[in-house]
């Protein structure tokens, strides 16, 4: 059945979203229709929202961290049903792919995050409209309506009890950063840590350092307002680089006799990349990547950096695999290893989407769970 439901539309760059009636139409071939209960807002939301540095795609339905539950599925599905309980990711895992098939790539060719598509990749047509006009998807996600078409493999099936409202945040922001840490430097017991950026993504790097037993976690950030939330993901000191006159990366090197063990990097600006990787310790220090540059942005360091047994690695998505990897995940939470509810500052209803935008513009919070049943 074609399914009717409300749902947030962009018509345009910038301007406030508007809940409209949409048609969710049928399933084609490896496709999964969901009914969304909450979705979260992610900054990823916003900078393709604003479409400033990008190829704007409008009208669209933005949204990609939510959960919820199987509505129906299409043809050659077979390992979703009915009522199963999920998280859609923007990234896919098709498990046929080199990629896939690979122990250490979790970047699937068929699937992997592509934000210029507005179309499923079944027939290069939407599943939204509005009075027979197409309305585009985002990311193959398009979280913000009731109901929404996504690809199988970017379909995680996760425990049924697990809390939808709290493990939706783990379908991409805090996967990113825990993994990026967990899964990319791998910090051993007792280590020191510096996350640059303290944002959702930044402290849940601080929880993965946590989680892994560093003994000193080292947080970098230009707002000093974020420094006391942090202390409760771990961060044990605080660094702001306004208030020396040297390079952070010196700073950090006199605090730590010569380096920190590992670097984690979520800001996606040139000059933290930069000093983030030149921050940890030679013969062993390891830095990941995790911000998303400016795309003019060159990364440049001495050759003799990396000569000195530094390691600079990138990371995706925190190299997890979602469908192999996110369950797993979410039994962390399940069983008290991971903490959610500190990245939960605030809860709205979906009618009143359009001010978690303005929470995440002026800066406040962490993460806003947006239920879509009133």
């Amino acid at each position: 059945q074609v399914i009717r439901c409300k749902a947030a539309v962009a018509w345009e760059a910038g301007k406030p979203l508007v809940i409209e009636e949409v048609e969710v139409s049928l399933l084609q071939k490896m496709e999964v229709r969901l009914k969304i209960l909450y979705t979260s807002l992610c900054h990823t939301d916003i900078y393709f929202w604003e479409a400033k540095g990008q190829n704007p795609v409008f009208p669209r339905i933005l949204g990609h961290e939510a959960a919820g539950i199987v509505e129906s599925v299409g043809e050659g599905v077979t390992e979703l049903v009915p009522g199963d309980h999920v998280l859609p990711v923007f990234t896919g895992e098709c498990k046929n792919c080199a990629h896939c098939k690979s122990e250490e790539s979790n970047m699937c060719s068929l699937l992997r995050i592509n934000t210029d598509r507005g179309v499923m990749i079944h027939d290069d047509q939407s599943r939204f409209s509005i009075n027979g006009k197409p309305i585009y998807h985002f990311v193959g996600t398009s979280t913000f309506s009731e109901y929404t078409v996504v690809h199988v493999g970017c379909v995680a099936k996760i425990n049924p009890l697990a809390p939808l409202d709290k493990v939706c945040v783990l379908s991409c922001g805090i996967s990113t950063g825990l993994g990026a840490t967990l899964n990319v430097v791998k910090p051993t017991k007792g280590s020191s840590v510096a996350v640059f950026g303290l944002g959702a993504v930044g402290l849940a790097a601080a929880e993965g350092a946590r989680i892994a037993g560093a003994s000193r976690i080292i947080g970098v950030d230009l707002n000093a307002s974020r420094f006391e939330l942090a202390k409760k993901f771990g961060v044990t000191e605080f660094v702001n680089p306004k208030d020396y006159n040297k390079p952070v990366q010196e700073v950090i090197a006199e605090m730590t006799d010569g380096g920190v063990d590992r670097s984690v990097e979520c800001t996606g600006h040139i000059d933290a990349m930069i000093s983030a990787f030149e921050c940890v310790h030679d013969g062993w220090g390891v830095a990941v990547l995790v911000g998303v540059p400016h795309k003019e942005a060159v990364f440049k360091t001495h050759p003799m950096n990396l000569l000195n047994e530094r390691t600079l690695k990138g990371t995706f998505f925190g190299n997890y695999k979602p469908r192999s990897d996110l369950p797993s995940v979410v039994e962390k939470y399940m069983n008290k290893e991971l903490e959610l509810e500190k990245f939960i500052t605030h809860q709205l209803p979906f009618s009143d989407i359009n001010k978690a935008f303005d929470l995440m513009l002026k800066g406040e919070g962490l993460r806003c769970i947006i239920h879509m049943e009133h």
